[in-house]
């Protein structure tokens, strides 16, 4: 399969309870992204549903009709542009199982192909929220893509088996947004999404709401963990990205990552015949 390079449109905006405005800001940067001739549009956690326990307190008189005709108008108009989408959005289950918090994934038929549910929920969706229970795998252009979504990105176990599935991209949405100010979010959310592409050599898109206030904007990085670029914090925005498969990136563990996947926790001998390295003790 030929490895082209793969065009990513990262999208933020003010995520709110209205589902209809969600999906107007949603409309516009679709339209906006195909103007950039991209191959993939990305957006943030529950960007159409609206988040519960944030934007709304719980699913009380929640209006699943309208999601389900908003999203079937976003597929519709996918299938005009011809794109691949990534939709956050709430999936709802049978009663009385609760929702998950979700990402569509539309291919640029209008169709709905699969759909990622967030794995690991914090301590408060899971008031509201069943987490899921498995990955999402998709080739785009001969690229190999994934889909997390905010929380995940605290189990590096998850990265790793994606980094044994030969993933090449990740899109991971979140919605860290309507906060009172800077918080940890600022310092470690980034930070901690750089490391995940540094140690297993992942392209990343992160989407992230701009609801004030958003402790951190939406970034794409690359294999090494640089931040190639990021949208202004708090403001709406779409960035356009490419994800090259044929450049080459700083990456110290290229000859040692396997091992460690392998259960190694050192890239030396497991016996050192050596009476001075045994004993620790000594100088």
């Amino acid at each position: 399969m030929t490895q082209g390079p793969l065009k990513v449109a990262t999208c933020q905006f003010v995520v709110g309870r209205s589902i209809g405005r969600n999906a107007r800001q949603i409309h516009k940067f679709l339209r906006e992204a195909k103007k950039h001739t991209v191959d993939i549009v990305h957006f943030s956690e529950c960007a159409l549903s609206g988040y519960v326990g944030t934007d709304f307190p719980n699913f009380d008189g929640y209006d699943w009709d309208l999601l389900r005709q908003e999203t079937e108008k976003i597929m519709a108009l996918t299938k005009k542009l011809g794109l691949w989408v990534v939709l956050g959005s709430t999936h709802r289950l049978t009663e009385p199982n609760k929702p998950h918090n979700s990402l569509y994934l539309i291919n640029p038929q209008g169709r709905i192909v699969d759909r990622y549910d967030k794995r690991f929920c914090t301590k408060g969706d899971l008031k509201w929220l069943t987490p899921g229970n498995r990955f999402v795998y998709f080739t785009v252009n001969g690229v190999k893509c994934s889909l997390l979504i905010c929380f995940d990105n605290r189990f590096p176990e998850l990265y790793r088996e994606l980094y044994k599935q030969k993933v090449n991209c990740i899109f991971q949405s979140f919605y860290n947004a309507r906060q009172k100010g800077p918080s940890v979010h600022t310092y470690i959310m980034r930070q901690t999404m750089q490391c995940r592409a540094a140690t297993n050599h992942f392209w990343v898109s992160m989407a992230n709401s701009s609801g004030f206030y958003s402790p951190y904007p939406s970034c794409f990085i690359r294999p090494d963990g640089v931040i190639v670029r990021q949208l202004r914090q708090n403001r709406a925005g779409i960035m356009v990205n490419t994800v090259n498969l044929n450049k080459k990136f700083y990456d110290p563990m290229t000859d040692f990552r396997d091992m460690a996947v392998t259960g190694a926790l050192g890239n030396g001998p497991k016996a050192i015949h050596d009476r001075r390295s045994r004993n620790t003790t000594i100088l």
